[in-house]
């Protein structure tokens, strides 16, 4: 009988797609990987994970909502859809272990109703995970403006200061304009200090991943070792394996996932345009699909493009109601490329020509970034980002910070600029740190999964 594992993903692009290349990983080590993921996310899966005869998806109906109570019609029949899959699967697989994405949590009793232990799953970075908890724990909640506060067990350089309590205000997610604020209907997130939202999720779990490794974030990893009283292991950063075949050489998104997303360029005029700039001379500008800055600070961020001198390429997937991209578009000529739609990201951190990146800080993007050598000009917004942010201003020391304040001003984001653009200490470090990942997938990692795979045959024996 063959050897199973389940991963189960949240919602999102930034859950999805950690959890098919984990998959993948497992799957090259000769595991039955079974991929539980929302029913709305099946058309995202690429051809190879179809194709591969160890890789099998199980889609469920999942609610929409993340925190939804046992009573909610959804979670039952969601529940109901797993209890089948696993009953069908125990019949010719030996299931050793489930990875849980920890907002996906609820599912975690219906695995230990088949007797399969949990290993909880972060696909962000061990550090926001780290500095939340120890944010909570030196209670972080109550500092005072000038003062700062060390977490016992991390690095110095990132105490929590009173900045890190300003949360700014981000726009809405899956779209642009609108009020700031929190999403309708929900509480908003975590205030810094606070429990984080995870602790309650990992409650019962044998073990933890994170989707990073000791190159990036190894006090981190360690630290999270030591407070959780759990093997805690960095798989990551789990990106496309064309990604780590490709570091020295241009990589194309459209090779990787075949996009079904429009876009008013193609990659070859995206590469066109970047083949007439010079090199580590373009600003690349985008924040993910997910969450924005407001409308406000768009156009702040749209005038100080103007006022600097590095060609950029500005990528908005929802620019239906920034109408001045138009006179930004006239008045920049050929010294902007802003792409409305899709974007082969990708290509462009990897192409020679690119030297710096306005990023949300969302993970995924971060290690994709670092990984290529490209300085980030941090801009976090919601959750995760602001620690993601925090490891690399502070601790990589491969960016800086875009906003200074709450609020996003012109002049901030112009000084950021000609930071990420011209500081030559920083793009040093940058080039330092991508050449710890010339060779590939980090060994670190290579080893964390036979760490893994031992640590959950032994409980199975």
């Amino acid at each position: 009988m063959s050897a199973g594992i389940f991963v189960v993903t949240s919602t999102g692009q930034g859950h999805l797609f950690p959890c098919i290349e984990l998959c993948n990983h497992l799957a090259s080590r000769n595991y039955q990987a079974t991929l539980v993921l929302p029913s709305q996310l099946s058309s995202s899966l690429p051809p190879s994970f179809l194709q591969n005869p160890l890789l099998r998806p199980a889609p469920i109906t999942a609610p929409a909502r993340l925190m939804v109570p046992e009573s909610d019609p959804l979670r039952q029949q969601s529940a109901a859809e797993l209890e089948a899959y696993l009953s069908s699967t125990s019949d010719s697989v030996r299931i050793l272990c489930a990875v849980v994405d920890f907002q996906m949590s609820w599912t975690k009793g219906i695995f230990w109703k088949f007797n399969i232990p949990v290993i909880g799953f972060f696909t962000f970075g061990a550090c926001a995970a780290a500095m939340e908890w120890g944010a909570w724990k030196v209670d972080a909640g109550n500092i005072r403006p000038g003062e700062s506060r060390t977490i016992p067990g991390l690095p110095e350089e990132m105490c929590v200061e009173y900045s890190d309590l300003k949360r700014r205000p981000g726009g809405p997610p899956r779209g642009i304009g609108g009020p700031p604020g929190p999403r309708p209907g929900g509480r908003g997130p975590p205030k810094p200090g606070d429990m984080p939202p995870w602790v309650p999720a990992i409650e019962g779990s044998i073990g933890l991943m994170f989707n990073t490794c000791d190159d990036l974030e190894r006090p981190f990893l360690e630290y999270m070792g030591n407070q959780m009283g759990m093997p805690v292991w960095g798989v990551g950063p789990l990106l496309p394996e064309q990604y780590w075949k490709s570091l020295n050489s241009l990589i194309r998104d459209g090779q990787i996932r075949a996009s079904k997303h429009e876009s008013n360029f193609t990659e070859d005029h995206v590469i066109q345009w970047l083949e007439s700039r010079q090199e580590r001379s373009v600003l690349y500008v985008s924040f993910g699909s997910e969450v924005t800055p407001t409308t406000e600070e768009f156009h702040e961020l749209a005038r100080a493009l103007e006022d600097s001198n590095p060609p950029f390429i500005w990528a908005i997937k929802n620019s239906s109601e920034l109408a001045f991209l138009d006179e930004l578009e006239k008045r920049v000529g050929k010294r902007g490329l802003i792409i409305r739609g899709w974007a082969p990201q990708l290509l462009i951190l990897s192409h020679k020509s690119t030297g710096g990146f306005i990023s949300h800080c969302g993970w995924n993007s971060t290690a994709e970034a670092v990984g290529l050598g490209v300085p980030i000009l941090a801009w976090p917004i919601r959750g995760d980002q602001h620690y993601n942010a925090k490891l690399v201003v502070k601790q990589l020391k491969v960016g800086a910070m875009a906003v200074a304040s709450e609020r996003a001003g012109k002049e901030d984001i112009v000084k950021g600029i000609e930071r990420v653009m011209g500081d030559e200490e920083l793009r040093k470090r940058a080039g330092m740190l991508r050449r710890r990942f010339e060779s590939g997938f980090p060994g670190s990692c290579e080893a964390a999964f036979e760490a893994v795979g031992k640590f959950i045959s032994q409980r199975a024996t």
